[in-house]
């Protein structure tokens, strides 16, 4: 299996209620009005991605993976929120999912969910396992991968700007 069978940005992913479409430059603005809310960004091991020259360098990041989407509300075409491909492996057969964040009118309903299951399906075309690293504090993230029928594998230290943050990794197998 070589990077070149699964194409980790794919023109788009779409259900009833959601649609993935490949993140852009010229998102930025409408995605950081999503992104704004502290709230958000609450339980996140980057609590100060709501401000905007932080969040310019998540989007940068973002743009760079060439694996990340917008997720828009496929009734009103509003802007959700975004979530990525990364850590794409081969030989393991695995990627990631994760950098997602919703607008809080998102939450508690199908929304993250019905995002992660077209990624989810869509991945395990090419590959036999998908992990998700969540910071130790983001509860909301760790119960919503465990409906998803992840399982906890590893305890992990990410370390950015010179801070430690520590997650954990789960693991959702084909």
């Amino acid at each position: 299996m070589t990077l070149s069978n699964f194409n980790l940005q794919p023109d788009f992913l779409e259900d009833q209620i959601v649609k993935l479409i490949p993140l852009e430059e010229n998102h930025f603005e409408e995605l950081y009005k999503a992104a704004s809310d502290p709230l958000i960004w609450e339980q996140h091991p980057m609590k100060d991605r709501y401000k905007k020259d932080v969040f310019k360098t998540f989007f940068e990041t973002a743009i760079d993976s060439k694996g990340s989407f917008l997720i828009l509300d496929k009734h009103t075409n509003e802007i959700m929120g975004t979530t990525r491909y990364y850590d794409y492996n081969p030989e393991k057969s695995s990627v990631a999912i994760g950098y997602t964040f919703l607008s809080r009118k998102y939450w508690s309903g199908p929304y993250n969910k019905s995002c992660k299951k077209l990624l989810i399906d869509y991945a395990f075309q090419y590959v036999d396992s998908i992990l998700f690293h969540i910071g130790a504090e983001n509860f909301r993230s760790q119960k919503a991968v465990l409906k998803l029928g992840a399982e906890k594998v590893n305890t992990m230290v990410f370390t950015n700007n010179g801070v430690s943050l520590p997650h954990f990794e789960y693991e959702l197998k084909k």
